[in-house]
């Protein structure tokens, strides 16, 4: 992939920021002044402007939104306040990226619900008709009251033109006041592409755009930049080939706090397959053929990348060593986190001396101190991509439930293999969930996975990275430790599943 030129910003004026407002969702008022957007003004008749404007009155269209937002905010999939009332919508910062008939205005809003607080972005569509074909959950509904009423409110994400012109503000490096949108050097970057939101459920949405670049947006906001940027800049920088490298990001100034990443645009891998669909594949066919099949190959070969990644990444950004006390510190967490884990499911509890015993192991394993470095931080099969040049990993985020300064922190290197190992045996255990018991298709299963583990770690040594079988402790230690969260998870979410993790649970106490 081609790097990206970097042009000469164009200075817009500062489209405002809203006061902490107090109240319920439709209460607070809207960010302070209007100003125009980098989409001219509205072909002739009303459109979607108010009435004797040529301008996006944003405090007025925001304050009319909030009763809308505040009902369709719940039922998205990347909200994560779900099942708490929402007590206060305040607008932080709302600036108008396209005036007229459609017009489109970003907004960051403070969204106040029972546990506490959070930031949300969100980019509201507006046209006098809803866009033909737009999805019933990506509607917000009509206007009400105010110089607006009865224009089409709505989710921009799933309208092409609009997202288009997210696209060439990206390509021409705009800014809007606290909202700069920014690029990597190289060729010039396409501003005439049309992008569509893309299916799958996850935290973030995605935007795609031809078969060139797809866009992230972050939906819930932190200050700071978002690892996912931070280190595939890095990598990109490096010229690495493990990763989609970046185009362009757009980002805003947040009072008091680093400039929060907002968005990030990335080479598109149209050609690419994506690995847990590639493993499930190769697990069902051992329903009617017990053959090993090909893809220890692949796990070989993804062992290598994640290995070449990490020496990257050990090379671009600081590498720390915990000393003694540190590493007894890192221990202690992973108990704790057990505890918990076992207050909350009971079938984890006769497993818990054994467990402890590992991460007290850990501690005297490391007298000496534990090196620790930049790493994905939530590594699976289905954050890594086979392409005809070779696996590339995805998505940097790290774990989404910590904060932007943890997932910042320096981890053991070893963190990442535990939890592709655990992803090796998730693939294998998918076959029986759910299914009745079956003692040779999952003697099969597991034989699958454990050839799999091994090429991994076979590959990932080949390639440079420490030895998994080398630090046999550590490695068990931080695998306990991602199968004590996966029960937690399954026993809230999937019960049905629960047995995947409890079985690694089982192994992993009774290693001798």
């Amino acid at each position: 992939m081609s790097e990206i030129s970097r042009s000469q910003a164009h200075a817009h004026r500062d489209a405002g920021t809203a006061p902490r407002g107090t109240g319920g969702p439709g209460g607070p008022g809207g960010p302070h002044g209007t100003g125009r957007g980098a989409g001219g003004h509205a072909p002739g008749g009303h459109g979607a402007r108010p009435r004797g404007s040529t301008s996006l009155a944003v405090a007025e269209l925001v304050e009319a939104a909030l009763p809308l937002i505040a009902q369709w905010l719940p039922g998205q999939r990347w909200y994560a306040g779900k099942g708490q009332a929402i007590t206060g919508l305040h607008p932080v910062h709302a600036t108008p990226l396209l005036t007229g008939d459609p017009a489109m205005v970003h907004l960051l809003l403070r969204v106040e619900h029972g546990s506490g607080a959070d930031l949300y972005q969100l980019l509201l569509g507006l046209r006098a008709e809803a866009p033909a074909g737009l999805l019933p959950e990506a509607s917000l509904g009509s206007l009400s009251h105010g110089p607006y009423d009865g224009a089409a409110l709505y989710d921009a994400v799933h309208d092409p033109e609009l997202t288009g012109r997210l696209l060439g503000h990206l390509a021409t490096a705009d800014r809007f006041g606290s909202l700069a949108f920014r690029r990597t050097p190289g060729p010039g970057l396409p501003s005439d592409l049309l992008g569509r939101a893309g299916t799958a459920e996850q935290s973030n949405t995605s935007v795609i755009f031809g078969t060139q670049f797809i866009l992230k947006l972050f939906r819930r906001i932190s200050p700071g930049t978002n690892p996912d940027l931070e280190l595939s800049l890095a990598l990109s920088r490096a010229g690495s080939t493990r990763i989609p490298r970046v185009a362009a990001w757009f980002e805003s100034r947040l009072a008091g706090a680093e400039p929060a990443t907002l968005g990030l645009l990335q080479r598109f891998l149209p050609d690419a397959e994506d690995g847990w669909e590639l493993a499930l594949d190769q697990v069902a066919r051992l329903k009617g053929d017990p053959s090993p099949g090909n893809f220890a190959v692949e796990a070989h070969r993804l062992g290598r990348a994640t290995a070449e990644v990490h020496r990257v990444l050990a090379r671009a950004l600081p590498v720390a060593r915990l000393d003694r006390e540190q590493v007894s510190r890192l221990a202690t967490q992973m108990a704790e986190r057990l505890d918990a884990a076992a207050t909350a499911v009971p079938a984890l509890r006769r497993y818990r001396p054994a467990l402890h015993a590992a991460f007290q192991q850990l501690t005297a394993d490391h007298l000496t101190g534990l090196t620790v470095q930049r790493i994905h931080g939530d590594l699976h099969l289905g954050q890594a991509m086979r392409t005809p040049h070779g696996w590339v990993l995805l998505d940097f985020e790290g774990e989404p439930a910590k904060s932007v300064a943890e997932r910042r922190q320096p981890q053991p290197a070893l963190k990442d293999v535990a939890a592709m190992l655990r992803s090796f045996d998730y693939a294998a255990a998918h076959l029986l969930a759910g299914a009745e018991p079956d003692p040779e298709l999952a003697h099969l299963a597991a034989a699958w996975a454990a050839r799999n583990r091994t090429a991994y770690c076979a590959g990932y040594t080949a390639a440079g990275g420490t030895d998994p079988t080398g630090c046999p402790e550590l490695l068990r230690a931080l695998e306990i430790d991602k199968a004590v969260y996966e029960v937690v998870y399954e026993a809230r979410h999937r019960p049905g599943w629960l047995p995947i993790p409890l079985t690694a649970i089982h192994r992993l106490a009774t290693v001798t």
